[in-house]
């Protein structure tokens, strides 16, 4: 039994694992089901087919991680499209992709979206009143006077 989540406007949730980690999303994903049903779903390839498999809601695809698709999903965090990013990754096992894991983790940074890399902070994440309240919204960064800042060319 999972606890009741607030519930309030639609999200956007991007869901990532390593293959070792795919197992843990999958049952998080299991328990927390009927609320992440009310939400917009994004993942990368196989973690994507199994979780709409398991969960038998719609998820939006993207390629593989090593293929490409954590940069596809950063690149739908940046453009706003991401409300929280829940990435399981394995710590103890090297990755090829490395360097794509890094950028994905970097930009929710930069763009200062919640991130959970394990299930217990899954769980608090997605329990929040704040994250779910639809009189909460997360400060997003102006990037303005770095856009328009002086590059020397």
């Amino acid at each position: 039994m999972s606890l009741e989540p607030a519930r309030g406007p639609r999200r956007g949730i991007a869901m990532v694992a390593h293959d070792h980690k795919k197992p843990d999303l999958l049952a998080w994903a299991r328990w927390n089901r009927d609320f992440l049903a009310l939400h917009d779903l994004y993942a990368t390839g196989t973690t994507g087919r199994l979780l709409q498999e398991a969960l038998d809601v719609p998820v939006t695809r993207y390629q593989s991680g090593p293929l490409g698709g954590d940069l596809q999903v950063g690149a739908k965090l940046s453009e706003g499209g991401i409300d929280l990013l829940v990435f399981f990754w394995d710590p103890l096992e090297p990755q090829p992709h490395d360097p794509d894991v890094k950028a994905l983790l970097r930009i929710a940074v930069v763009w200062n979206i919640p991130v959970a890399c394990n299930r217990a902070t899954a769980d608090l994440l997605i329990t929040s009143p704040l994250l779910f309240s639809p009189d909460y919204q997360p400060e997003r960064p102006d990037f303005g006077a770095y856009l328009s800042r002086p590059t020397g060319a």
